[in-house]
């Protein structure tokens, strides 16, 4: 066994890289997620091109493939109160972005083989949602399953969220799905043999406005009714919670203890791996080109490495999922709007929960590498698949960070990057059959929280397709109630 070391930020070895090689990650995005290498404070300044030279053995690498993947901004660790300092123009939107992801991958990394030619299941989506499926259908004895991902496993949303998780929702849906999620987290190292470092430290939302307050007061006591033990707080007593928070403005706050944190990466991979292990094709770097369509059904999924006839196709591809849709002339109500996000220098834990301004769309929480994570929303985002990433959102969120905690000035921001949101007109999910295409299912519309609602989403849906049996969620969430105006709306969402 090799001590050698390749990054020493992260303490990734020799060996790590060559595990994830053998696991059948051969491209650098993808060694990444797997080993945590680059995401250290030099943030792979040092480490890529050992890494790159250490993927280049593989005799069956191509010297394309071999790209590395993008720092992310800033260039160097910068403090939060320089960051703050800069001038943000709040009446004009938000346009462009550095290194944004790239939305076609490089066709060197597509795999020479073909697509299986037939399959019971084609989920087009590897990401938490569709994986979570397929797991889910396996248990159940329907192995007959083909995953599709147009990149890396990670690249979507799934790979680039706070790991948030939580029960405090607006809707008795979401409620009781997200009990469900976290309950089945808490098992997931037991289940999947992997760590996702589930952290149940609450979430602490605050209002700053009286219609907020009211919000979090009338849903505070519908999570009571659930079973959820969320309780308003005294402004006294949320300090008592995070020490140093200001609460500048609040005039009100809700704790949940049960909510709390989980690290993505790993909770993607341990479902990938359980479906491979289960027989399940999970197929990366594959792009769905469009669909046979016959009689009211889908009979073939076409792909740019062939076409694979099926039983049911479901459409899981997160922001991506109107893309899908149209392909089949489904229209969808979703859209995607860019949320961006980041990372600082790792601190001494200090911070036990997720903190949530609801009105600003700030969050922040400390991992348990000791890094404050967090986000914040921009009402005047554009609609749009745009993962860059922008000054004008660091300034922000640093400004609105330290004015909660001003002793967090000093701290420098490492990464920033950003993912895309699935926002509905309702805020609330598209679940279900398609009206016209009976056999194309939808699992779509999850605004932020698809990543928290997967588990228990992904296991209804498996036993609704495997048992013949009705669920009312996957009709009260149909693509039939925007056209029938039976809107399920979901109040809170941070951002």
């Amino acid at each position: 066994m090799s001590k050698q070391m390749v990054c020493s930020c992260e303490d990734v070895t020799v060996d790590d890289i060559r595990h994830a090689v053998a696991k059948g990650f051969r491209d650098v995005e993808s060694v990444k997620r797997f080993t945590g290498f680059g995401t250290g404070v030099c943030q792979g300044k040092s480490c890529l091109s050992a890494v790159a030279a250490l993927l280049a053995k593989d005799k069956a690498q191509k010297p394309e493939g071999l790209l590395p993947f993008t720092p992310r901004p800033p260039l160097y660790p910068t403090e939060l109160s320089v960051l703050a300092s800069l001038p943000v123009d709040e009446t004009q939107p938000p346009v462009g972005g550095m290194f944004e992801e790239m939305s076609v991958f490089p066709p060197v990394l597509r795999p020479e083989s073909p697509v299986p030619k037939k399959a019971k299941v084609v989920i087009i989506g590897g990401g938490i949602l569709g994986l979570a499926l397929a797991y889910n259908l396996s248990l159940r004895g329907e192995k007959d399953v083909v995953v599709l991902e147009r990149g890396y496993l990670c690249a979507g949303a799934s790979g680039r969220n706070g790991g948030g998780v939580r029960m405090q929702w607006g809707t008795s849906a979401n409620i009781e799905l997200a009990k469900r999620s976290i309950e089945l987290m808490g098992r997931f190292a037991r289940d999947m043999g992997i760590n996702v470092w589930l952290r149940q430290g609450g979430y602490l939302f605050m209002a700053k406005t009286k219609a907020v307050a009211q919000r979090l007061e009338r849903n505070a006591a519908l999570h009571n009714k659930h079973g959820v033990p969320t309780r308003l707080l005294t402004l006294d007593e949320a300090r008592d919670i995070v020490p140093g928070l200001t609460l500048k403005d609040a005039q009100a706050a809700t704790y949940n203890p049960q909510d709390g944190v989980i690290f993505p990466w790993p909770f993607l991979w341990g479902y990938a791996n359980a479906c491979r292990k289960a027989g399940i094709a999970v197929e990366t770097f594959t792009t769905v080109t469009g669909f046979e369509q016959s009689d009211g059904l889908v009979r073939k999924v076409k792909t740019d490495r062939g076409d694979i006839a099926c039983d049911t196709v479901v459409v899981a591809s997160g922001a991506w999922s109107p893309e899908v849709a149209k392909l089949a002339g489904v229209k969808l109500p979703n859209e995607p709007h860019r949320h961006e996000i980041l990372s600082t220098e790792p601190l001494k834990p200090f911070l036990g929960p997720l903190v949530s301004v609801l009105d600003s769309g700030l969050y922040f929480s400390q991992s348990m590498r000791g890094e404050i994570v967090g986000g914040m929303g921009d009402a005047l985002e554009p609609a749009g698949l745009n993962m860059g990433s922008t000054l004008r959102f660091v300034s922000r969120f640093a400004r609105a960070l330290t004015e909660q905690l001003p002793n967090l000035g000093h701290v420098k921001v490492l990464r920033q990057w950003a993912g895309c949101y699935d926002v509905t007109p309702d805020n609330s999910p598209v679940l279900g059959r398609t009206p016209g295409l009976e056999n194309m299912l939808q699992l779509s519309g999850f605004v932020g929280h698809g990543f928290m609602m997967a588990p228990a989403v992904s296991e209804r849906m498996a036993a609704w397709m495997t048992s013949g049996t009705s669920d009312e969620l996957f009709t009260r969430f149909s693509l039939r109630r925007f056209q029938e105006g039976k809107l399920e709306r979901e109040d809170m969402i941070i951002g």
